[in-house]
This record gives C-alpha cells, sequence and structure tokens, in this order.
C-alpha cells in the first residue's frame, strides 16, 4: 500500500522508457498472454446466457493468444529462450487492467465497453511509447505493436459482425436488460415502496400524538432502518436467484434493503427541523416526491401503465398517511 505512495524508483517499479527491447518485448508478451486471459473469462461468464458474445470473445482470446505466440517467437530469435519475468505492475507509467472479478459482475455492456476498453488502451500506449523512443529499433518494435492492437481493435470488430447479428444482439441486450430489471430494479422498487409507505403510519402518528420533532425523527431513524435490515435479509434469504434467474442474492438484498431505508428516511430527516409545523410540511412534500417517484419507476421499468401505478401508489399511500394522522391526533 505504502509503496504506492512512493517514486517509482523507491517503490521497486520501472519507469518505461528505462526498459530495455528486451524487455519491452518480454512485457508485451505477458500483456498479450494476460489479455487473452482475460477475454477467456468473459467469454466463460456469457457462454451460458449470451452465446454470440461469448462466440466474440472466444475469437479474440484466440487473437491475443496468435499475437503472443508470434511476439515469442521473436523475442526467440533476438534474445534466447529466457523471458525476462516482467508483469504491467513492474512498470510505473505502463496502462493497467481491473481486476477481471470487478468488471464479469456488471453485466454485458459493461464488460463490451471494458473490452473495448482494453484494445484502446493498449493501442494509444503503444502510439505514445513510439513517440517518446529515441532509438530506432525500439521506434519500429513499438509501432509494430501499436499496429498489431489496432489490427486487434479491428478483428473485434470483424467478430462482433460475424457473431452478434442484428437479432442476436437485440436477444442478448433484451436478457441484458431483462436481468438488470429482475436484480437491482424490482427488489430496489419494493423496498422503495415499503420504506415510503410502511413507515408513514408510525412516523406521522408519533409526530402528531407527540408533537415533537426529535422523537418523531428518533422513530423513523429506527422504523427505516429496521425495515431496510428487515427487506434486505428477506430479499436475500428466500431467493438464491440459481432456479428464478433472478440475480445474485446479495445485490437484490442490497437494492432492496439499501432503498428500503431511503424510502423510509425520506421523511423522516425533515424532523431534524425543531419546528413541528415546518418540518410536517417539509415531510408531506418528501413524501408526495417519494410517491411520484415510485409511479414513474414502475411506468419507466415495468412497464406498469401510468394511469394504473398513480392509483395504487398515491391511493395507497394516501391512506397510510391519513391512518397515521388520524391515530396520532386521536
Amino acid at each position: 500500500m505504502l509503496s504506492s505512495l512512493l517514486p517509482p524508483g523507491l517503490s521497486g517499479r520501472r519507469r518505461f522508457d528505462s526498459l530495455s527491447e528486451r524487455e519491452i518485448l518480454a512485457l508485451a508478451v505477458a500483456s498479450e498472454e494476460e489479455d487473452g486471459r482475460i477475454y477467456a473469462v468473459y467469454a466463460e461468464k456469457l457462454r451460458k446466457e449470451y452465446p454470440a458474445s461469448a462466440a466474440v470473445f472466444d475469437g479474440m482470446a484466440t487473437e491475443e493468444d496468435e499475437h503472443r505466440r508470434r511476439l515469442l517467437e521473436d523475442y526467440r530469435r533476438r534474445f534466447g529462450e529466457v523471458v525476462v519475468p516482467i508483469r504491467r505492475e513492474h512498470v510505473a507509467d505502463f496502462y493497467q487492467r481491473k481486476p477481471v472479478w470487478l468488471v464479469e459482475t456488471l453485466g454485458l455492456e459493461r464488460i463490451r465497453e471494458e473490452a473495448a476498453a482494453m484494445e484502446r488502451q493498449a493501442r494509444d500506449f503503444y502510439v505514445a511509447a513510439a513517440g517518446r523512443s529515441t532509438d530506432a529499433q525500439t521506434r519500429s518494435l513499438l509501432g509494430d505493436l501499436a499496429q498489431a492492437e489496432a489490427g486487434h481493435e479491428s478483428r473485434a470488430d470483424a467478430l462482433a459482425e460475424d457473431n452478434l447479428t442484428g437479432d442476436a444482439k437485440s436477444a442478448e441486450d433484451d436478457a441484458a436488460r431483462r436481468q438488470f430489471l429482475l436484480t437491482w430494479v424490482q427488489p430496489g422498487l419494493a423496498g422503495l415502496m415499503d420504506g415510503s409507505v410502511s413507515t408513514l403510519a408510525p412516523i406521522f402518528a408519533t409526530a402528531f400524538a407527540t408533537q415533537n420533532t426529535w422523537t418523531t425523527f428518533l422513530v423513523g431513524l429506527s422504523a427505516s432502518i429496521g425495515a431496510g435490515i428487515s427487506m434486505g435479509f428477506t430479499e436475500a434469504a428466500h431467493d438464491d436467484g440459481k432456479l428464478s434467474g433472478r440475480g445474485s442474492p446479495l445485490k437484490r438484498g442490497l437494492a432492496s434493503g439499501v432503498m428500503t431505508a431511503l424510502g423510509g428516511l425520506g421523511h423522516a430527516l425533515p424532523y431534524l427541523i425543531p419546528s413541528f409545523w415546518t418540518a410536517t410540511a417539509i415531510a408531506l412534500a418528501v413524501v408526495f416526491v417519494e410517491l411520484w417517484a415510485i409511479v414513474w419507476i414502475q411506468n419507466r421499468y415495468m412497464e406498469t401503465p401510468f394511469a394504473r401505478a398513480t392509483f395504487q401508489v398515491v391511493l395507497g399511500g394516501a391512506l397510510v398517511l391519513a391512518a397515521g394522522i388520524l391515530i396520532g391526533g386521536a
């Protein structure tokens, strides 16, 4: 950790312009090998649900392996059989790859974007490095590598055209959207509805019964946090996602729990204001915004007709709110 704060020389990392041609070629070999493995992991990750995209990444992995083989042959011709053990993390100003486990969990479109960025990073780096080099052979080598990376990008486009036809890409995009809805939107919407509506009665009952803003805030805070924890654990525990296809229980539980807590805290936080009627007026305005946000999400993502969503959410919320005020004022 501390070594990352030190200058390259003190941290043990080299500058790219200090590398020899042998080290540059060894670094290129290692980089191509790592990129090929990353593409293979992406292909394996996508194979079941997105076979066309998996085929694209299979082809890209094959291309990376072929370039690695050609670079290795050139290395052997020039420098022999012993390849210098140097990798990206050994060079201070070399491009770095995100850990594959951070990307593969983010969905199809994010993986596609990362793959495109990988090709551009490698190409741009070699172009910039070739421009800085004063050695003719090194400049030529870096230029060749830049052309190879540009070729990778062109090849990736060709592979996508071969495997991702309009129908296949449309089907995969629809499947990715459906997975996003099942994993994030649906649990988050259920949490927001529960947090916003179910906490209305206890918060406003307390508010009108005590007319004490601090007490009302504490009740709202405890109700919101408690409901968030309960909803999060319930969502994560009741379905592991393997049979239903709803995705990671951890992600669903996180979406449900966080949105439940936020739904309740929205109209609890105004009671940090000492003035009871000012806090209540702001809390009621927040409730109005929360309910219409739920209507919009239902209409936008769940394709619920706007009129029906409005009737269900606004009427239900109004009844719960009225119940809380009547009980608190009794």
